[in-house]
Protein backbone atom coordinates (compact mmCIF):
# COMPACT_ATOMS: atom_id res chain seq x y z
CA UNK A 1 0.00 0.00 0.00
CA UNK A 2 0.82 3.59 -0.65
CA UNK A 3 1.53 6.01 2.36
CA UNK A 4 -1.67 8.12 1.11
CA UNK A 5 -3.82 4.82 1.09
CA UNK A 6 -2.37 3.86 4.57
CA UNK A 7 -3.53 7.11 5.51
CA UNK A 8 -7.12 6.93 4.22
CA UNK A 9 -7.31 3.50 4.93
CA UNK A 10 -6.72 3.97 9.04
CA UNK A 11 -9.22 7.22 9.06
CA UNK A 12 -12.04 4.78 7.64
CA UNK A 13 -11.45 1.54 9.78
CA UNK A 14 -9.79 2.48 12.70
CA UNK A 15 -11.35 4.30 15.73
CA UNK A 16 -10.16 7.68 16.34
CA UNK A 17 -8.51 6.86 19.70
CA UNK A 18 -5.07 8.77 19.06
CA UNK A 19 -3.51 12.26 17.74
CA UNK A 20 -1.26 11.25 14.55
CA UNK A 21 1.82 12.34 13.74
CA UNK A 22 1.98 11.88 9.82
CA UNK A 23 4.72 9.37 9.58
CA UNK A 24 4.83 5.69 9.16
CA UNK A 25 7.34 3.44 9.92
CA UNK A 26 8.28 0.58 8.64
CA UNK A 27 11.40 -0.72 10.18
CA UNK A 28 13.43 -0.40 13.62
CA UNK A 29 17.03 -0.85 14.54
CA UNK A 30 18.22 0.24 18.36
CA UNK A 31 17.99 4.27 18.32
CA UNK A 32 17.13 4.18 14.78
CA UNK A 33 13.78 4.28 12.86
CA UNK A 34 13.29 4.14 9.33
CA UNK A 35 9.66 5.63 7.44
CA UNK A 36 8.02 4.28 4.30
CA UNK A 37 10.20 6.69 2.03
CA UNK A 38 13.68 6.09 3.46
CA UNK A 39 14.04 8.68 6.14
CA UNK A 40 15.52 7.75 9.16
CA UNK A 41 14.65 9.10 12.47
CA UNK A 42 16.78 9.13 16.31
CA UNK A 43 14.39 7.81 18.25
CA UNK A 44 14.49 9.73 21.76
CA UNK A 45 10.96 9.02 23.04
CA UNK A 46 11.37 4.68 21.71
CA UNK A 47 7.79 3.18 22.09
CA UNK A 48 6.55 5.28 24.77
CA UNK A 49 8.87 3.90 26.95
CA UNK A 50 8.70 0.30 25.95
CA UNK A 51 11.64 -0.13 23.58
CA UNK A 52 14.38 0.61 26.86
CA UNK A 53 16.69 -1.61 25.10
CA UNK A 54 16.00 -0.27 21.57
CA UNK A 55 14.10 -1.37 18.88
CA UNK A 56 14.80 -4.99 17.66
CA UNK A 57 17.38 -5.46 19.99
CA UNK A 58 19.21 -8.91 18.91
CA UNK A 59 19.04 -10.61 22.33
CA UNK A 60 15.34 -10.21 22.39
CA UNK A 61 14.83 -11.20 18.45
CA UNK A 62 16.33 -13.94 18.97
CA UNK A 63 14.40 -15.07 22.33
CA UNK A 64 11.62 -14.40 20.37
CA UNK A 65 12.77 -16.77 17.14
CA UNK A 66 13.49 -19.50 19.70
CA UNK A 67 10.46 -19.90 21.33
CA UNK A 68 7.36 -19.03 18.50
CA UNK A 69 8.02 -21.78 16.76
CA UNK A 70 7.92 -23.94 19.52
CA UNK A 71 4.81 -23.15 21.37
CA UNK A 72 3.09 -19.26 21.74
CA UNK A 73 0.57 -19.40 23.95
CA UNK A 74 -0.82 -22.26 26.87
CA UNK A 75 -3.51 -20.97 29.43
CA UNK A 76 -2.14 -20.30 33.13
CA UNK A 77 -3.76 -23.14 34.87
CA UNK A 78 -0.60 -25.49 33.24
CA UNK A 79 2.72 -24.50 34.41
CA UNK A 80 4.83 -22.79 31.76
CA UNK A 81 8.68 -22.58 32.31
CA UNK A 82 9.61 -19.17 30.35
CA UNK A 83 7.24 -18.05 33.35
CA UNK A 84 8.52 -19.34 36.28
CA UNK A 85 11.94 -18.45 35.09
CA UNK A 86 11.07 -14.67 34.37
CA UNK A 87 9.08 -14.19 37.26
CA UNK A 88 13.00 -16.10 39.61
CA UNK A 89 14.84 -13.20 37.87
CA UNK A 90 12.19 -10.36 38.67
CA UNK A 91 12.57 -11.17 41.97
CA UNK A 92 16.07 -11.56 41.62
CA UNK A 93 16.46 -7.98 41.11
CA UNK A 94 13.46 -6.62 43.06
CA UNK A 95 12.83 -8.25 46.56
CA UNK A 96 11.36 -11.58 47.89
CA UNK A 97 7.91 -11.76 45.71
CA UNK A 98 5.43 -13.79 44.08
CA UNK A 99 4.99 -12.56 40.52
CA UNK A 100 1.36 -12.16 38.53
CA UNK A 101 1.40 -11.98 34.91
CA UNK A 102 -0.70 -9.76 32.45
CA UNK A 103 -0.85 -7.88 29.05
CA UNK A 104 -0.21 -3.92 30.46
CA UNK A 105 0.57 -1.25 32.81
CA UNK A 106 -3.20 -0.60 33.18
CA UNK A 107 -4.21 -4.32 33.95
CA UNK A 108 -1.12 -3.94 36.01
CA UNK A 109 -2.07 -1.28 37.86
CA UNK A 110 -5.78 -3.05 38.39
CA UNK A 111 -4.58 -6.12 39.61
CA UNK A 112 -2.75 -4.09 42.32
CA UNK A 113 -6.21 -2.25 43.34
CA UNK A 114 -8.16 -5.67 43.73
CA UNK A 115 -5.13 -6.76 45.31
CA UNK A 116 -5.14 -3.82 47.92
CA UNK A 117 -8.97 -4.53 48.38
CA UNK A 118 -9.06 -8.37 49.28
CA UNK A 119 -6.03 -7.23 51.93
CA UNK A 120 -8.24 -5.14 53.25
CA UNK A 121 -10.92 -7.64 54.19
CA UNK A 122 -14.00 -5.28 53.36
CA UNK A 123 -12.94 -3.43 56.21
CA UNK A 124 -10.64 -0.82 54.22
CA UNK A 125 -10.94 -0.06 50.89
CA UNK A 126 -9.61 3.77 49.65
CA UNK A 127 -6.50 4.15 47.71
CA UNK A 128 -4.53 7.51 48.11
CA UNK A 129 -3.26 8.76 45.13
CA UNK A 130 -1.49 11.64 43.60
CA UNK A 131 -2.27 14.43 41.51
CA UNK A 132 -0.49 13.92 37.79
CA UNK A 133 -0.19 10.73 38.19
CA UNK A 134 -1.26 8.52 35.38
CA UNK A 135 -2.32 4.82 36.00
CA UNK A 136 -3.71 4.03 32.58
CA UNK A 137 -7.16 4.15 30.70
CA UNK A 138 -9.25 1.44 32.27
CA UNK A 139 -11.67 2.21 34.82
CA UNK A 140 -9.86 1.35 38.04
CA UNK A 141 -6.58 2.94 36.70
CA UNK A 142 -8.55 5.67 35.53
CA UNK A 143 -10.03 6.59 38.32
CA UNK A 144 -6.73 5.96 40.38
CA UNK A 145 -5.35 8.31 37.96
CA UNK A 146 -4.91 12.53 39.34
CA UNK A 147 -5.37 14.20 35.91
CA UNK A 148 -9.19 15.19 35.57
CA UNK A 149 -8.68 15.36 32.08
CA UNK A 150 -8.60 11.96 31.16
CA UNK A 151 -11.77 10.96 33.55
CA UNK A 152 -14.17 13.69 32.13
CA UNK A 153 -17.06 11.83 29.94
CA UNK A 154 -16.53 8.22 31.76
CA UNK A 155 -18.16 9.07 34.92
CA UNK A 156 -19.37 7.69 37.21
CA UNK A 157 -15.60 5.87 38.00
CA UNK A 158 -15.28 3.40 40.55
CA UNK A 159 -15.62 4.97 43.83
CA UNK A 160 -12.81 4.49 46.56
CA UNK A 161 -10.06 7.01 45.68
CA UNK A 162 -8.60 10.27 46.87
CA UNK A 163 -6.05 12.44 45.28
CA UNK A 164 -3.74 14.42 46.58
CA UNK A 165 -0.55 16.69 46.27
CA UNK A 166 2.52 14.82 45.10
CA UNK A 167 5.88 15.41 47.40
CA UNK A 168 3.54 16.67 50.39
CA UNK A 169 3.80 14.80 53.50
CA UNK A 170 1.64 16.71 55.36
CA UNK A 171 -1.56 16.29 52.33
CA UNK A 172 -0.98 13.04 53.09
CA UNK A 173 -1.00 12.72 56.96
CA UNK A 174 -4.24 14.60 56.51
CA UNK A 175 -5.80 12.07 53.84
CA UNK A 176 -5.30 9.13 55.52
CA UNK A 177 -8.10 7.46 57.78
CA UNK A 178 -9.51 4.74 59.15
CA UNK A 179 -10.88 3.12 55.71
CA UNK A 180 -7.15 3.69 53.92
CA UNK A 181 -5.92 0.41 52.64
CA UNK A 182 -2.96 1.75 50.36
CA UNK A 183 -1.04 4.76 48.91
CA UNK A 184 0.21 4.65 44.97
CA UNK A 185 1.63 6.47 43.13
CA UNK A 186 5.28 6.63 40.10
CA UNK A 187 8.49 7.46 41.64
CA UNK A 188 8.91 9.66 38.50
CA UNK A 189 5.85 10.83 37.00
CA UNK A 190 5.61 10.48 33.40
CA UNK A 191 2.59 11.76 31.79
CA UNK A 192 2.31 14.30 34.78
CA UNK A 193 5.79 16.42 33.64
CA UNK A 194 8.71 14.25 34.92
CA UNK A 195 7.58 14.89 38.44
CA UNK A 196 10.47 12.98 40.66
CA UNK A 197 9.57 12.12 44.13
CA UNK A 198 12.29 13.42 46.87
CA UNK A 199 14.07 10.51 48.99
CA UNK A 200 12.36 12.09 52.16
CA UNK A 201 9.05 11.95 51.24
CA UNK A 202 9.38 8.22 49.93
CA UNK A 203 11.11 7.22 53.09
CA UNK A 204 8.15 8.76 55.34
CA UNK A 205 5.45 6.92 53.38
CA UNK A 206 7.11 4.23 53.78
CA UNK A 207 7.52 4.70 57.66
CA UNK A 208 3.64 6.01 57.88
CA UNK A 209 2.77 2.09 55.83
CA UNK A 210 4.29 0.25 58.10
CA UNK A 211 3.23 2.11 61.41
CA UNK A 212 -0.37 1.96 59.96
CA UNK A 213 -0.27 -1.33 58.04
CA UNK A 214 -1.20 0.13 54.71
CA UNK A 215 0.32 -0.78 51.27
CA UNK A 216 2.78 0.97 49.57
CA UNK A 217 2.23 0.42 45.61
CA UNK A 218 5.07 1.93 43.24
CA UNK A 219 3.53 2.42 39.93
CA UNK A 220 6.71 1.50 38.32
CA UNK A 221 5.11 0.63 34.40
CA UNK A 222 7.46 3.17 32.99
CA UNK A 223 10.29 3.86 35.20
CA UNK A 224 11.04 -0.07 35.35
CA UNK A 225 13.86 -2.08 33.28
CA UNK A 226 16.74 0.21 34.02
CA UNK A 227 15.14 3.60 32.63
CA UNK A 228 16.05 5.90 35.91
CA UNK A 229 19.55 4.03 35.86
CA UNK A 230 18.82 1.59 38.47
CA UNK A 231 16.48 -2.11 36.94
CA UNK A 232 13.98 -0.58 39.43
CA UNK A 233 13.37 3.03 40.44
CA UNK A 234 12.48 1.85 44.35
CA UNK A 235 16.22 0.97 44.14
CA UNK A 236 17.55 4.95 43.92
CA UNK A 237 15.20 5.82 47.12
CA UNK A 238 16.15 1.61 49.32
CA UNK A 239 12.66 1.95 49.71
CA UNK A 240 10.70 -1.37 49.02
CA UNK A 241 7.16 -1.51 48.39
CA UNK A 242 4.59 -3.70 49.36
CA UNK A 243 3.35 -4.02 45.59
CA UNK A 244 5.11 -3.11 42.24
CA UNK A 245 3.33 -2.74 38.95
CA UNK A 246 5.64 -3.34 35.69
CA UNK A 247 4.45 -2.90 31.93
CA UNK A 248 6.23 -1.24 28.84
CA UNK A 249 9.50 -2.09 28.90
CA UNK A 250 9.43 -5.56 30.32
CA UNK A 251 8.73 -7.45 27.42
CA UNK A 252 11.51 -5.43 25.02
CA UNK A 253 8.42 -4.24 22.81
CA UNK A 254 6.18 -7.37 23.46
CA UNK A 255 3.26 -6.71 25.36
CA UNK A 256 3.23 -8.08 29.13
CA UNK A 257 2.84 -6.71 32.52
CA UNK A 258 2.94 -7.95 36.10
CA UNK A 259 2.29 -7.28 39.49
CA UNK A 260 4.93 -8.01 42.02
CA UNK A 261 3.66 -8.31 45.58
CA UNK A 262 5.98 -8.95 48.73
CA UNK A 263 6.35 -12.60 49.95
CA UNK A 264 4.81 -12.29 53.25
CA UNK A 265 1.64 -10.72 51.61
CA UNK A 266 1.84 -12.34 48.45
CA UNK A 267 -0.88 -14.95 49.28
CA UNK A 268 -3.46 -12.40 49.68
CA UNK A 269 -4.90 -13.52 46.20
CA UNK A 270 -6.29 -16.99 45.95
CA UNK A 271 -6.78 -19.06 43.34
CA UNK A 272 -9.46 -17.73 41.38
CA UNK A 273 -9.40 -14.28 42.52
CA UNK A 274 -7.94 -12.91 39.33
CA UNK A 275 -6.71 -14.09 36.37
CA UNK A 276 -5.45 -12.65 32.50
CA UNK A 277 -6.07 -15.09 29.82
CA UNK A 278 -2.65 -13.93 27.87
CA UNK A 279 -1.02 -13.33 30.93
CA UNK A 280 2.89 -14.32 30.80
CA UNK A 281 2.12 -16.67 27.47
CA UNK A 282 5.45 -18.58 26.98
CA UNK A 283 6.07 -16.08 23.94
CA UNK A 284 6.15 -12.75 25.59
CA UNK A 285 7.79 -13.98 29.19
CA UNK A 286 10.98 -15.66 26.59
CA UNK A 287 10.80 -11.90 25.20
CA UNK A 288 11.34 -10.63 28.59
CA UNK A 289 13.80 -12.83 29.06
CA UNK A 290 16.06 -11.23 26.17
CA UNK A 291 15.36 -8.28 27.51
CA UNK A 292 17.01 -8.96 30.96
CA UNK A 293 19.59 -10.55 28.96
CA UNK A 294 20.22 -7.54 27.05
CA UNK A 295 19.96 -4.99 29.85
CA UNK A 296 22.45 -7.53 32.16
CA UNK A 297 25.08 -8.39 29.64
CA UNK A 298 25.42 -4.90 27.59
CA UNK A 299 26.16 -3.47 31.32
CA UNK A 300 23.10 -0.89 29.79
CA UNK A 301 22.73 0.57 33.73
CA UNK A 302 26.13 1.80 34.16
CA UNK A 303 25.32 3.43 30.61
CA UNK A 304 22.31 5.08 31.10
CA UNK A 305 23.65 6.55 34.66
CA UNK A 306 26.78 7.84 32.57
CA UNK A 307 24.55 9.08 29.96
CA UNK A 308 21.90 11.01 32.19
CA UNK A 309 24.60 12.84 33.77
CA UNK A 310 25.95 13.71 30.53
CA UNK A 311 22.75 14.56 28.79
CA UNK A 312 21.12 16.60 31.37
CA UNK A 313 24.59 18.69 31.48
CA UNK A 314 23.77 19.39 27.84
CA UNK A 315 20.46 20.50 28.45
CA UNK A 316 21.79 22.69 31.52
CA UNK A 317 23.96 24.44 29.21
CA UNK A 318 20.59 24.72 26.76
CA UNK A 319 18.72 26.48 29.58
CA UNK A 320 21.65 28.78 30.29
CA UNK A 321 21.38 29.85 26.48
CA UNK A 322 17.28 30.08 26.36
CA UNK A 323 15.11 31.76 28.61
CA UNK A 324 11.69 29.70 27.55
CA UNK A 325 13.57 26.75 29.21
CA UNK A 326 12.29 27.12 32.55
CA UNK A 327 13.56 23.72 34.47
CA UNK A 328 14.92 20.46 33.48
CA UNK A 329 14.45 17.36 35.87
CA UNK A 330 14.60 13.86 35.75
CA UNK A 331 16.19 10.65 36.76
CA UNK A 332 18.42 8.50 35.08
CA UNK A 333 17.48 8.72 31.32
CA UNK A 334 13.46 9.41 32.12
CA UNK A 335 13.93 13.79 31.46
CA UNK A 336 11.78 16.92 31.29
CA UNK A 337 12.11 20.14 29.84
CA UNK A 338 9.90 22.24 31.06
CA UNK A 339 8.88 24.91 28.93
CA UNK A 340 7.29 28.93 29.53
CA UNK A 341 5.81 28.09 25.75
CA UNK A 342 3.82 25.10 24.21
CA UNK A 343 6.07 22.41 23.36
CA UNK A 344 4.09 20.94 20.58
CA UNK A 345 6.23 23.53 17.70
CA UNK A 346 9.45 22.31 18.98
CA UNK A 347 8.16 18.68 18.98
CA UNK A 348 7.18 19.18 15.34
CA UNK A 349 10.42 20.70 14.34
CA UNK A 350 12.55 18.19 16.07
CA UNK A 351 9.95 16.20 14.33
CA UNK A 352 10.79 17.33 11.05
CA UNK A 353 14.36 17.17 11.44
CA UNK A 354 14.59 13.79 12.28
CA UNK A 355 14.49 13.68 16.16
CA UNK A 356 11.30 11.66 18.23
CA UNK A 357 10.44 13.20 21.27
CA UNK A 358 7.22 13.97 23.17
CA UNK A 359 5.36 16.43 24.35
CA UNK A 360 3.20 16.24 27.67
CA UNK A 361 1.26 18.54 30.04
CA UNK A 362 1.01 21.09 27.10
CA UNK A 363 4.76 22.64 27.63
CA UNK A 364 7.10 19.71 29.04
CA UNK A 365 9.18 17.86 26.19
CA UNK A 366 10.61 14.26 27.51
CA UNK A 367 13.89 12.78 26.46
CA UNK A 368 13.63 8.98 27.20
CA UNK A 369 16.26 7.31 24.94
CA UNK A 370 17.17 3.99 25.36
CA UNK A 371 19.62 2.58 27.51
CA UNK A 372 22.61 1.77 25.31
CA UNK A 373 22.32 5.63 24.03
CA UNK A 374 25.69 7.06 22.91
CA UNK A 375 27.52 10.41 23.45
CA UNK A 376 26.97 10.83 18.87
CA UNK A 377 23.74 9.93 19.51
CA UNK A 378 23.01 12.72 22.38
CA UNK A 379 25.37 14.88 21.01
CA UNK A 380 22.80 14.86 17.50
CA UNK A 381 20.06 14.96 19.46
CA UNK A 382 20.99 17.78 21.33
CA UNK A 383 21.82 19.92 18.32
CA UNK A 384 18.14 19.36 16.40
CA UNK A 385 16.61 20.11 19.45
CA UNK A 386 18.71 23.66 19.78
CA UNK A 387 18.11 24.46 15.89
CA UNK A 388 14.19 23.82 17.01
CA UNK A 389 14.15 26.06 20.08
CA UNK A 390 16.25 28.80 17.69
CA UNK A 391 13.63 28.34 15.13
CA UNK A 392 10.30 28.67 17.45
CA UNK A 393 11.46 31.09 19.36
CA UNK A 394 12.53 33.39 16.97
CA UNK A 395 8.90 32.73 15.39
CA UNK A 396 7.86 34.00 18.40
Amino acid sequence: MKKQDIIKNSEEYILSTYTKTPAIFVKGKGMTLTDIDGKKYLDFFPGWGVNNVGHCHPKVVSAVRDQISKLIHIPNNFYIINQVKLAKEIVRCSFPAKVFFCNSGAEGCEAAIKFARIYGKGQRNEIITMKKSFHGRTLGALAATGQLKYQQGFEPLPKGFKTIDFNDISALKEAINENTIAIMLELVQGEGGVNVASKQYIEELRKICNEKDILLIFDEVQTGMGRTGEMFAFKNYNVQPDLMVLAKALGGGLPIGALVAKKQIADTFKPGMHASTFGGSPLVTKAALGTFKAIHSDKMLKNAKVMSLYILDLLGKLKDKFDCIVDVRGLGLMIGIELKIEGKEVFEECFKNGLIINCTQGNILRFMPALNVTKKQANKALYILEKALEKVTKIK
